[in-house]
C-alpha cells in the first residue's frame, strides 16, 4: 500500500512549526518490544522485526518508541527492521524518548541515553526526541541548570538531534514543562479519548502555541478496543462509568456498520488540532486493519450519538479542576 491508496487528502501533514512530516498515524513501539507485564503478552523477536519492516514499506511514516521500552529491545528491533529494508526511505523516520537509568535522570544520562537510542537504531541522527514521562523524576532536576531539559536543548543546538518534545500523562506536568518554552512538541497518553478528554486544555494550548501535538494510546491500552476484555483504562483499573461508557459506544458503532477501535482513531483523526495519532500494535496482519480504519469516514450523526456518551468528567484519568 502506497500513501496514494488512502483515502484521506490530510494523510500528510506538518507537525506544528517543526518542519517535520508526519503521517496522521504513527506506530507506537512499546508492543515491538514485548512488554507483557503491560500488553499481558510476549512479542516474539522476529514477529516485531517483520512488522518494522512491513511498517517502513507502508505509508505510516512514524515509529515513536523510546530507551526504555523493555530495556531497549523495542529500539534494538526497530533498528534490525530498518536494515532489513536496508535504511528509512520514503519520508520514514523514527522518534524516540531519553529515559533515566537506575535512579539517574541528569544531564549526562540523558546525553548517554541519546547515544544509546542511536547504537540501537543505527542511525546518526534523531529528527525528534521526547523527554519522557517527567511526572515520575520531578525530584532529579529535569529542569535545573545542567539538568535534563538543558542536555536535550544542547544537543538540539548543536544538530545531535533535530527537535524536542516533551511525553507523558500527568496534566499539571506537562503545562509545567511547555512553561519552560523549549519544547516542539507535545505527546500526551490516554487523555483524549472517546471515553476522557482529561488534555482538551492541554491539547488546545499547544496548537495555539504553534506545538506539534501527538495523541497516544487512543485506545486507553486497550478498553476502546475489545471493552470486553481487561477492565483497564490508562493502565489502571477502569470506572465503572468508562467501562459503560465504551459498552454502550461498542453497541453504537455496530448500529452504525462500524467497529470501537475504527472510532476511537477517527475521533483522534478528526480533531484538526492533533497532527499524529499513535497507536502500538505488535502483529504485521493489524496493519492491514489499520489501514481499513483509516480510512473510514463516519457522519456527524453518529459523533453526536457519541459525545452523548461520553461519561462525566468525574470519572477521566484527571478530572478537571
Amino acid at each position: 500500500m502506497t500513501d496514494h491508496d488512502l483515502n484521506r487528502q490530510d494523510w500528510l501533514r506538518p507537525l506544528g512549526s517543526t518542519g517535520l512530516t508526519v503521517s496522521a498515524v504513527a506506530i507506537g513501539g512499546g508492543p515491538i518490544g514485548s512488554m507483557p507485564q503491560m500488553f499481558g503478552y510476549d512479542v516474539p523477536a522476529q514477529q516485531a522485526i517483520d512488522l518494522v519492516a512491513d511498517i517502513l514499506r507502508g505509508p505510516i511514516r512514524v515509529i515513536d518508541t523510546s530507551n526504555g521500552y523493555s530495556d531497549g529491545e523495542s529500539e534494538r528491533r526497530i533498528g534490525a527492521g530498518i536494515r532489513r529494508v536496508g535504511g528509512l526511505t520514503g519520508g520514514h523516520w523514527i522518534a524516540t524518548k531519553v529515559d533515566g537509568r537506575d535512579g539517574n535522570y541528569s544531564g549526562a544520562r540523558i546525553r548517554r541515553s541519546v547515544e544509546e537510542s542511536m547504537e540501537r537504531l543505527g542511525l546518526t541522527h534523531l529528527p525528534l526526541v521526547y523527554l519522557h514521562d517527567p511526572e515520575y523524576a520531578l525530584d532529579h532536576g529535569l529542569d535545573s541548570p545542567g539538568g535534563a531539559v538543558d542536555a536535550l536543548v544542547s544537543l538540539r543546538d548543536q544538530g545531535v538531534i533535530g527537535h524536542i518534545g516533551v511525553a507523558g500523562g500527568d496534566i499539571a506536568v506537562m503545562n509545567r514543562f511547555l512553561d519552560l518554552e523549549v519544547f516542539e512538541v507535545l505527546l500526551t497518553h490516554n487523555r483524549y479519548s472517546l471515553v476522557d478528554r482529561s488534555a482538551a486544555t492541554l491539547i488546545a494550548r499547544a496548537a495555539a502555541a504553534g506545538l506539534g501535538v501527538v495523541n497516544a494510546a487512543y485506545l486507553g491500552g486497550g478498553l476502546l478496543a475489545n471493552p470486553r476484555g481487561p477492565k483497564s483504562y490508562g493502565y489502571r483499573p477502569a470506572k465503572p462509568a468508562t467501562i459503560e461508557a465504551a459498552l454502550a459506544l461498542e453497541c453504537l458503532c455496530k448500529e452504525w456498520g462500524t467497529d470501537l477501535a475504527t472510532a476511537a482513531l477517527q475521533f483522534s483523526l478528526r480533531d484538526p488540532r492533533i497532527h499524529m495519532s499513535t497507536v502500538g500494535i505488535s502483529k504485521p496482519e493489524r496493519l492491514a486493519a489499520l489501514w481499513r480504519s483509516i480510512q473510514v469516514e463516519l457522519p456527524s450523526e453518529f459523533w453526536a450519538a457519541a459525545e452523548d456518551l461520553l461519561p462525566d468528567p468525574e470519572n477521566w484519568l484527571e478530572p478537571p479542576a
